[in-house]
């Protein structure tokens, strides 16, 4: 008899920050390593990436992903790390099949690898890379409300053992982290208040609040001059029980302007 499934697992929403967080020491790095061990194993993972860009929602295929290395400048150890987790190809399908029936146009990509949205929060979350991942694209010509009815129709993957997560960041603004010095220094107060508004946003349980982030949120812009790296977050929470408030997991900053705030949506 097969092993009873954990269910229903909560939603994530992570923020991956620079590519060193596989690496380098950081108060996010020691939250994600040491959170996968509190999670019951999954079955498998559906990761929405900030770093997959596409027109309409798009899913991998590939059965044995591979590692894609899409940043340069990192030195040497971040260019040979691979992270070598098995495929989920029947996930892709079942996702597939959950978004059409919502009525999104969905496109199945045979050899899409995983890029450092993907694999450097998973290398920590769960090193032995054994559990099965695909990924899932994101539209950043949508809007949030786009990505909460994507998440929306991935919710029964969570009763199925599935893992859904979204890989992004809370704050995204590269102009300002090559302005700003050091590593460890205070986040300014740009970068608080709007990490102040999601956390209580995130807490009201109103998507429809959370959804509104452009308008609503303090410093909306300044914190993401393009949207990509917060729309993950709407997936994860889509995949969330409507209604239900999200629990803020852990919260640091990175070069004092990239927030990296994690979430669970139960």
């Amino acid at each position: 008899m097969p092993a009873p499934l954990p269910a229903p697992l909560p939603t994530l929403f992570l923020s991956h920050g620079a590519p060193t967080l596989a690496i380098a020491d950081s108060p996010a790095r020691r939250f994600l390593a040491g959170f996968g061990a509190s999670l019951p194993r999954p079955r498998a993972i559906l990761l929405a990436s900030a770093h997959w860009l596409t027109q309409g929602p798009a899913l991998s295929l590939a059965d044995r992903p591979e590692t894609i290395h899409d940043f340069g400048g990192f030195g040497p150890e971040l260019a040979a790390m691979t992270y070598p987790a098995p495929g989920a190809p029947e996930l892709a399908d079942r996702a597939a099949h959950l978004l059409a029936e919502a009525g999104f146009t969905v496109a199945l990509d045979p050899r899409r690898g995983l890029d450092h949205g993907a694999w450097v929060p998973l290398s920590l979350l769960y090193p032995a890379a054994d559990v099965p991942v695909t990924t899932l694209s994101i539209q950043p010509r949508e809007d949030a409300a786009h990505h909460l009815a994507i998440g929306a129709a991935l919710r029964p993957l969570r009763d199925e053992g599935v893992l859904v997560v979204g890989s992004g960041a809370l704050s995204h603004n590269l102009g300002e982290v090559f302005a700003h010095e050091p590593e460890d220094s205070e986040a300014p107060g740009w970068v608080r208040d709007f990490a102040d508004w999601a956390a209580e946003a995130v807490a009201t349980g109103d998507r429809a609040l959370l959804a509104d982030w452009q308008a609503r949120a303090p410093h909306a812009e300044r914190n993401h001059p393009t949207p990509e790296h917060l729309l993950p977050l709407f997936v994860a929470a889509g995949a969330g029980t409507d209604g239900r408030p999200g629990r803020m997991l852990h919260r640091s900053q990175t070069y004092g302007v990239l927030a990296m705030d994690a979430y669970a949506f139960d």
